[in-house]
């Protein structure tokens, strides 16, 4: 029996091999060829041919994965055939179109592992020219309505007692400097240092809080004050909190506790001075700090901050105005009216409301960095992707959170409170300044801002559910978005500005 020619099957299957060899290496030579074809045909001749070319390369045509030595040996073998194989050969009949599995690009499985920058342009141009129409609808039923009024309007004389009170809060952090000075001194114990300064930050927070009460102030005047208040009663309070931690570290050392620490305890007013003026909320007696000022970004971010402050004022006067003053009480009337009414708000509130972050997180704190040269100026993180209500609030406001973290949060689990109960403590702390700063300015306590921020616990167990549940980062954020601008803020923005209104009528 001869077994010395082959079967004629082998025969042929060799030859059609030999001929898909010599096909295999027309890529570079079909991409020689087309560089002959004018420019538009040259577009299209290359990318089939990235495609096209790549199929014929894989006699197999299933799909399959090629091993490392086949890919080797077709790389060699393309080599030595792009001088020879003619460009007819590159689009054959024959030649696989489909050879593997593939996900439509936008299908679930697919849509985040490609740039959609083209979609991310066209919603640019769509929300142009819809804000365009509105910007010039609006121009032609009201006119202009932003005035020299606006700008005057917190300089009036009935505000001067506001700035003499914001002038003096100085006084505070110069008394809890005094009480450290003296407790380093030993010149009184433990227990009167912390209760000295409890007294001296209550002082910093309740002396604005009667000021503006009793003061017949612009609602922007007394809401700068609050907020001014705020910031230092939160940063004495961590100037107590970590001057006691110091303190006792001291002792240990002094103790022979920890001796194989180097520490020693000192009380700096050039250090506190720095602090009160710094970006940041958490006290420490040294900072990184940046090499030098940059004058020509200085200038720039200084010009940002006008614009973008000058838009603010524009949206205020010539969009959210017009549609309060022509509302009803979202809780007394139509339902429906109501809600297009919050509809309309949403959009100029948002937009005024993401000016207001751009000009203070990012504007107003790096240039307050930058005169400074603090170095950290990690003032927000990416917020606007959070999946979850709780990480929202680690995100848009870093200086606030890290102060939450280290004097509030961690302080409670330390002495035995659950993670849940300090959260609550935390959002409950955080209610209360949001009520300060909104309430009182308006004179009016009806705790709507404190309802507002207490209600982003269920949230905060409602958005972890949908995450840890669906596994889904689109739902979270879209959820965020919802609550958070497009119902949240528009709502709060009704109510405060119809309870006062009532006030002031029944008061008339």
């Amino acid at each position: 029996m001869a077994i010395n020619e082959p079967p004629e099957s082998l025969t042929s299957s060799n030859d059609d091999n030999n001929n898909l060899r010599r096909r295999r290496g027309d890529g570079a030579k079909a991409v020689d060829a087309v560089t002959e074809l004018d420019s538009s045909s040259q577009a299209e001749a290359s990318s089939s041919s990235d495609d096209v070319t790549s199929d014929v390369r894989d006699p197999r045509g299933s799909g399959g994965l090629d091993t490392p030595s086949e890919d080797g040996e077709r790389k060699e073998e393309m080599k030595v055939n792009d001088e020879t194989t003619p460009l007819k050969y590159v689009y054959r009949a024959s030649a696989p179109a489909h050879r593997r599995n593939k996900e439509s690009p936008l299908s679930s499985a697919a849509i985040f592992k490609q740039s959609h920058a083209g979609l991310l342009n066209l919603c640019v141009v769509v929300l142009i020219s819809i804000n365009s129409r509105l910007i010039i609808e609006n121009l032609m039923k009201y006119g202009l309505l932003i005035g020299s009024g606006f700008w005057r309007s917190s300089t009036s004389v009935r505000d001067w007692p506001l700035l003499m009170c914001c002038l003096s809060l100085p006084i505070f952090p110069l008394a809890a400097f005094l009480v450290e000075k003296l407790a380093q001194k030993k010149y009184m114990n433990e227990r009167v240092t912390v209760t000295l300064h409890i007294i001296i930050t209550t002082a910093a927070i309740l002396y604005p809080v009667l000021v503006i009460l009793r003061c017949d102030s612009a609602f922007l005047s007394g809401n700068t004050l609050m907020l001014f208040a705020c910031i230092v009663w939160m940063k004495l309070v961590s100037y107590a909190h970590t001057s006691y931690d110091m303190r006792q570290l001291a002792k240990s050392v002094d103790k022979g506790e920890n001796s194989e620490i180097n520490y020693s305890y000192n009380v700096s007013f050039k250090s506190l001075a720095y602090f009160m003026v710094a970006p940041t909320l958490c006290y420490q007696l040294s900072y990184p700090r940046s090499a030098c000022i940059r004058k020509g970004w200085l200038a720039r971010q200084l010009i940002k901050l006008v614009i973008f402050t000058g838009l603010m004022g524009f949206m205020i006067e010539q969009y959210i105005n017009p549609i309060v003053q022509s509302s009803q009480h979202p809780l007394k009337g139509d339902l429906l009216y109501a809600i297009e009414t919050v509809l309309r708000l949403s959009l100029p509130n948002l937009y005024v409301w993401l000016c207001m972050f751009y000009c203070l997180f990012h504007l107003w704190l790096n240039i307050l960095a930058e005169l400074l040269r603090f170095g950290d100026r990690e003032f927000y993180k990416d917020w606007w992707n959070a999946k979850t209500i709780d990480e929202y609030w680690r995100h848009w406001n870093m200086p606030v959170h890290k102060w939450m973290v280290r004097h509030i949060y961690f302080p409670c689990l330390r002495n035995g409170i659950p993670k849940g109960g300090a959260m609550v403590i935390s959002f409950f702390i955080s209610a209360v300044f949001h009520e300060l700063c909104i309430a009182v300015p308006c004179r009016l306590f009806k705790f709507w801002a404190f309802l507002g921020i207490m209600f982003q616990v269920p949230l905060v167990i409602f958005t972890n559910f949908l995450q840890n549940k669906l596994k889904n980062s689109n739902v979270g954020n879209m959820t965020f978005w919802f609550f958070f601008c497009i119902l949240g803020q528009p709502m709060c923005v009704l109510l405060y500005y119809h309870d006062v209104m009532n006030r002031n009528g029944s008061a008339s």
